[in-house]
């Protein structure tokens, strides 16, 4: 089954799925994606989200910047809340 219905792309001609496939696989945005996926589950193991329940991790302060870099303190516990989806994406800037 796909994913995507098969007139999306027709929809949205200005995204670049090439190149945003190609900058999701550079190693440092893997790091980034593994550590946020890693701090999901162990929200999920405390019992504070659950699959399906619309909550996401947030983190409460972004310390690596535009570069993507993580560290120590983006993934620390303390940095980390469980807020609704409509929340996180509210605080999000847009995208070009």
């Amino acid at each position: 089954m796909p994913r995507w219905p098969d007139n999306y792309k027709k929809k949205h001609p200005e995204r670049d799925y090439k190149k945003e496939g190609e900058w999701q696989s550079k190693p440092e945005q893997v790091k980034a994606r593994v550590a946020r996926n890693k701090a999901r589950r162990e929200m999920e193991k405390e019992g504070r989200v659950h699959k399906g329940d619309g909550k996401e991790v947030d983190h409460k302060k972004f310390l690596g910047g535009k570069d993507g870099k993580v560290t120590k303190s983006t993934t620390d516990k303390s940095n980390l809340r469980v807020v609704s989806r409509e929340t996180n994406r509210k605080k999000q800037p847009k995208r070009d």
